[in-house]
C-alpha cells in the first residue's frame, strides 16, 4: 500500500461514510508492517458480541497489527441515525468494555460466557457461535474521549486513549493526563507505562504563501467548526476562549461557516495546530507532542500536495 511505501506507521480508519472494519481488512490484505484500527468505530451502535466478532476476526486477519478504538458519538447520532438506546454514556461505555471483554476470554478459554451488567447482559454462547482461539488474541482496545468522565473509564478498562483533534498540549497535560491516571488507580495500575495514547494533530503546512494560505483558511474552519460545539468547551474555557463558544454555536445554527472560520485569530491556531514549512513542522510536532502521545495522526483539512507530506515524514524521523 502506498502509505506504507510513504513511511507510514499506522493507518486509522473512521466511521463516517463508510464501513471501517471492511476497509480495514481491504487494508490488512495489502500491508505487512502498519498498524491498522478504528479511530473510532462507534460503539454504541452495535452490541459488544458484534464489535467483539468483528474485532477478534481482524486480530487474526491482521496478525496481530489491529487496534480496535471506540468512541461514543452523540446522543442524537445514536437515537436517530442508529435508533439505538443512549443513556449515561461513560458507564454504558465502561460496561461496553468489560463485556467486550468477558466474551474474548470465553472463547479464549471455553469458561461459560456469564456477563450481567446494567447496559448488557450476556449469558449465552455455545460452541458452534464461538470462535475457535487463535494465536494473536483479541486486539488492544483504544477509547475516544474529551471529558474527563469518559477519560477516566478509558483509563480503568482499556489499553488506550485517543484524544480529540480539538485539543491542546495543556489541555492533554492540565485535564487528559490526570483523569487517565486516575482511571489506571481504579484498576490498581500506576503510572502510563505501557498504555498508549495517540490521536489526530492539526498540521497547517505549506512550502510557500499561497499553499500557506490554503492551509490556514482550512485549518481556522475546522477548528472554529469544532469549537461552535458545547461537548468541547471545557478545552476552550483552559485557555480563556470560552465566551467564543456560544456564538460559534449561534454562526453554525445560520448556516454562515466562513464567518466561523475569521473568528480563529493566529494565536488560537498556533495552540491548536503545528504551523510552518514541511521539515520545520515534522521537527515542531515531535516537540509539542512527543511528551505525552505515543502515535500522532497528522490532521489536515485542505487539499494538498500528498509529497509534501513525505516531507513531513522525513522531518519527523529526523
Amino acid at each position: 500500500m502506498a502509505i506504507e511505501d510513504a513511511g507510514y506507521d499506522g493507518l486509522w480508519v473512521g466511521e463516517t461514510r463508510h464501513e471501517p472494519f471492511l476497509q480495514l481488512l481491504q487494508a490488512a490484505g495489502v500491508t505487512s508492517r502498519l498498524t491498522i484500527g478504528t479511530s473510532i468505530a462507534i460503539a454504541f451502535a452495535r452490541s459488544p458480541m458484534t464489535m467483539a466478532n468483528a474485532g477478534y476476526d481482524l486480530a487474526e486477519y491482521s496478525a496481530g497489527r489491529f487496534v480496535l478504538g471506540l468512541g461514543s458519538q452523540v446522543k442524537p447520532h445514536i437515537e436517530r441515525r442508529f435508533s439505538m438506546p443512549w443513556s449515561h454514556p461513560a458507564p454504558r461505555m465502561r460496561e461496553f468494555v468489560m463485556a467486550l471483554r468477558a466474551i474474548w476470554r470465553s472463547w479464549e478459554t471455553g469458561d461459560q460466557l456469564d456477563f450481567r451488567g446494567d447496559f448488557y447482559t450476556h449469558t449465552l454462547m455455545t460452541p458452534f457461535f464461538a470462535p475457535e482461539p487463535h494465536a494473536f488474541g483479541p486486539p488492544p482496545v483504544y477509547l475516544a474521549g474529551v471529558g474527563e468522565r469518559m477519560t477516566e473509564v478509558a483509563g480503568e478498562v482499556c489499553d488506550g486513549f485517543f484524544f480529540h483533534a480539538f485539543t491542546t498540549e495543556r489541555y492533554l497535560r492540565d485535564v487528559t493526563i490526570p483523569a487517565l491516571l486516575r482511571g489506571r488507580s481504579v484498576a490498581g495500575r500506576a503510572g502510563l507505562d505501557g498504555f498508549g495514547i495517540a490521536g489526530p494533530a492539526f498540521v497547517c503546512v505549506g512550502r510557500n504563501e499561497a499553499e500557506m494560505a490554503v492551509a490556514v483558511a482550512g485549518t481556522k474552519n475546522q477548528i472554529a467548526f469544532y469549537a461552535s460545539t458545547p461537548a468541547y468547551r471545557p478545552v476552550l474555557e483552559l485557555h480563556g476562549w470560552g465566551d467564543m463558544q456560544p456564538e460559534l454555536t449561534r454562526l453554525s445554527k445560520a448556516g454562515r461557516w466562513a464567518e466561523m472560520g475569521e473568528t480563529v485569530d493566529d494565536e488560537m491556531l498556533r495552540t491548536f495546530a503545528v504551523v510552518g514549512e514541511p521539515a520545520a513542522v515534522g521537527k515542531a510536532l515531535t516537540e509539542r507532542w512527543g511528551r505525552v502521545a505515543t502515535r500522532v495522526t497528522l490532521y489536515a483539512t485542505y487539499p494538498s500536495d500528498p509529497a509534501m507530506w513525505t516531507e513531513v515524514i522525513a522531518g519527523i524521523r529526523a
